[in-house]
């Protein structure tokens, strides 16, 4: 397998599908937010860059679940083992592209997860709770995957959950024993990126997105649904809920969406640190220029 990472508006998508139609594969999303459907602009989906001189690239992992679902990481394991398998099946290449890097390492490092069940009983028992009890049950069961499951109630309750599991819990798909990837990163000089953040975040706006968020409106989202789908619907609700005007809208989007560029790298930095090896390309380099990378540097390719 491939894989290509990097940041919002890096340019993922574009080389994940020449690559795919140059070595005969087809690509794996790993965004938490592509999976839903009716929400193309505000994800990034950039679907026609699947097209390539009019051949359309297969992908897998965007649109398939509804607005209002609450997708996790454990159903994203189970998908992607599906796609992958089906793709390898018909002696083609994986291409998994994306940006976000829990599904990302989930998969890199083979996480083994349980789907957790959700007890009504011991949900209502949990959120009975003091914010104390629940940092000291959280901190008695385990050390906390990440510092924020202790600056949220639902996330401590969720985290909680997860420790609870018992043993008959529906345990995830077993990894293939020969799969591995050859993982490549975009990187942007910080100035270059958040221009062409800015840029592409006017583009959106004017290719209506806006519009987008009004459409799960219509459908009948309620304002606290659409806000959880991440930075973009959260400012655009607030836009027309009247708490912000336009321009303070895209303004603080902007700032939001730069933040969450950083928070990315930060992440992949944390990837290489526990031993994922990631090869990282310019992102000002000519398309040509990063397909001839990848190609300098593969591993696997040649099978292919």
């Amino acid at each position: 397998m491939i894989t290509i990472l990097g940041p919002t508006a890096s340019g993922k998508t574009t080389l994940a599908a020449h690559l795919a139609i140059l070595y005969n594969g087809e690509v794996i999303s790993a965004d938490s937010r592509q999976v839903y459907r009716g929400m193309s602009i505000g994800t990034g989906k950039d679907l026609s860059d699947y097209t390539i001189d009019g051949k359309a690239i297969p992908y897998h992992l965007i649109d398939i679940a509804d607005p209002g679902y609450e997708y996790n990481i454990f159903e994203y394991q189970q998908d992607f083992l599906s796609a992958y398998n089906d793709i390898i099946s018909r002696g083609k290449l994986p291409v998994l592209c994306g940006g976000s890097g829990m599904y990302l390492e989930s998969v890199l490092k083979q996480y083994r997860l349980k789907k957790t069940k959700q007890s009504p009983e011991t949900i209502t028992t949990l959120s009975l709770q003091t914010d104390v009890e629940l940092k000291e049950l959280l901190r008695f069961l385990k050390t906390p995957h990440n510092t924020t499951d202790l600056l949220d109630r639902d996330r401590m309750i969720r985290a909680i959950m997860i420790s609870l599991a018992d043993d008959e819990a529906e345990v995830g798909k077993d990894f293939p024993e020969n799969m591995n990837s050859s993982v490549f990163g975009i990187h942007w000089d910080r100035d270059l990126l958040r221009e062409r953040i800015t840029n592409r975040l006017k583009v959106r706006l004017e290719s209506g997105m806006i519009e987008e968020v009004e459409e799960l409106i219509n459908k009948g989202l309620t304002s606290d649904q659409i806000r959880f789908y991440g930075l973009e619907y959260r400012y655009i609700m607030q836009y027309l809920e009247k708490e912000l005007d336009y321009n303070e809208m895209f303004r603080l989007l902007n700032i939001a969406i730069h933040q969450f560029a950083k928070r990315q790298m930060t992440w992949f930095r944390k990837m290489e640190r526990s031993g994922i090896q990631i090869h990282w390309i310019e992102g000002a380099k000519s398309l040509e220029e990063k397909i001839k990378e990848v190609g300098n540097n593969r591993t696997l390719i040649n099978e292919f």
